[in-house]
């Protein structure tokens, strides 16, 4: 008797147990998920000494084409959302520079022109932020660039030297961009 009654409690709370934790499953709910990661990356990085400027008499000391395949992929460039390059210069020359970065598509046309003006002796870090997308810039520049041409150019003389110990200007640079995957 004492058996049957345990069983039949068994049974009765397997039942309970069963009953409460059985719900309808909603599987559309990937149809409602939203994934949007945040991607940063290097985009690139200048460095001139001043003994380097100074050797360039007149032109650019420093001109190059970066090859910028970000958005090459059509599912990439048509889920990007915005974007924002970060960009930091440090000069100890004795130099005012101006720095200019052109945003080029495939056919190297250009899209876009950032200028830096760049004091000579700067005290600190400089730093500025472009933003793309819908607090800033129109975002199908970055959709459309494959390459960046970078061109520092020298705006004082070639004689002049810096009392710091290792004068040189760097200009870096860094990007975060976000996407809708679904």
């Amino acid at each position: 008797m004492k058996r049957l009654f345990f069983h039949m409690l068994g049974g009765l709370i397997l039942c309970f147990v069963l009953q409460s934790c059985s719900e309808e499953q909603d599987f559309d709910q990937f149809d409602d998920l939203s994934i949007t990661p945040t991607v940063a990356s290097s985009i690139f990085y200048l460095e001139s000494d001043e003994e380097s400027i100074n050797a360039v008499n007149s032109g650019p000391f420093y001109y190059q084409t970066v090859n910028f395949d970000a958005f090459n992929e059509q599912f990439v460039s048509e889920r990007l959302l915005e974007g924002t390059i970060t960009y930091e210069i440090e000069n100890t020359t004795s130099k005012n520079l101006q720095v200019s970065i052109e945003f080029l598509d495939d056919n190297d046309n250009v899209l876009d022109t950032e200028f830096f003006d760049i004091d000579p002796n700067l005290p600190e870090t400089s730093t500025r932020e472009v933003a793309y997308g819908p607090t800033g810039k129109n975002l199908a520049i970055l959709s459309a660039t494959s390459g960046l041409r970078v061109t520092g150019s020298n705006l004082s003389d070639d004689t002049t030297v810096s009392n710091n110990p290792d004068p040189k200007v760097i200009l870096r640079s860094a990007a975060e961009f976000i996407f809708r995957l679904k």
